[in-house]
């Protein structure tokens, strides 16, 4: 790997997001969770960080795999999964956000009806997901270009799915390019889908339901779908960073 490249990747290490994430107004994302099943974070990446991550994408030695989405039927652009080991960033982002969702994440299962409950640390529940099979690793980065898009679909890869994931905007809208909302989508049940645009801006985070949410109702909680897409778009080019806590069968 090349100065520059070594540089991209160490550019911050997985104590300094710690400390970023711990700062982080939780009570206030658990709110929005629970009123929208989704909250945005703002400034949760500077600049430089944010071009640095991009500036991975052309290392194919550091991911796994790479996804044409045409080929799928996803849509329109590509993206990569990240080899272990993780970038800092990378792990430090999963390892320091996961614990304050696990909380929100076993509550709404207990409202669900789910039996499933999702331990403390992140290296606890990594550890079920191989022990299980599921050992390749999920973070990703996304890049689109001009007429590019993202189907609505949800990121399900194994039996074990930690219900909520993260997406943080490493281009800046209107400066490098234009169009590519992030969509959400709620299917509830015999009425029609609530869509939610989360106006990210370069270094922003939203973090969402993977599949599903509970719903307070009038004859009390009943389960919604969620599913998640980018719109299309218009000019310029567009990365992304995927932060899914599971890994893959």
């Amino acid at each position: 790997m090349n100065p520059s490249s070594w540089q991209a990747v160490a550019i911050t290490t997985a104590n300094d997001v710690a400390e970023r994430v711990k700062a982080l107004d939780w009570e206030r994302v658990a709110q929005d969770f629970d009123a929208h099943g989704c909250a945005m974070i703002e400034n949760l990446l500077a600049q430089e960080e944010c071009d640095a991550v991009a500036a991975l994408y052309p290392l194919d030695g550091m991911f796994r795999s790479r996804v044409v989405m045409g080929r799928h039927g996803f849509g329109r652009g590509e993206y990569k999964y990240f080899n272990y080991p993780l970038p800092d960033i990378v792990r430090g982002l999963r390892t320091s956000i996961y614990p304050y969702l696990a909380p929100i994440a076993n509550r709404w299962n207990q409202a669900m009806g789910i039996g499933v409950r999702f331990p403390a640390k992140h290296a606890d529940f990594i550890a079920r997901c191989h022990e299980a099979g599921q050992r390749r690793p999920t973070p990703l980065l996304l890049q689109y270009g001009v007429d590019d898009y993202n189907c609505l679909h949800q990121d399900l890869y194994g039996e074990h799915v930690f219900p909520l994931q993260a997406a943080i905007l490493l281009s800046e809208p209107d400066r490098d390019f234009t169009g590519g909302e992030f969509v959400l989508t709620e299917q509830r049940p015999r009425m029609q889908s609530r869509p939610e645009v989360v106006p990210l801006k370069q270094g922003d985070a939203v973090v969402f339901a993977v599949h599903h949410r509970p719903v307070q109702g009038t004859r009390g909680v009943y389960r919604v779908n969620l599913r998640h897409g980018v719109s299309r778009l218009r000019s310029g080019h567009r990365h992304t960073a995927g932060i899914i806590f599971h890994d893959a069968t």
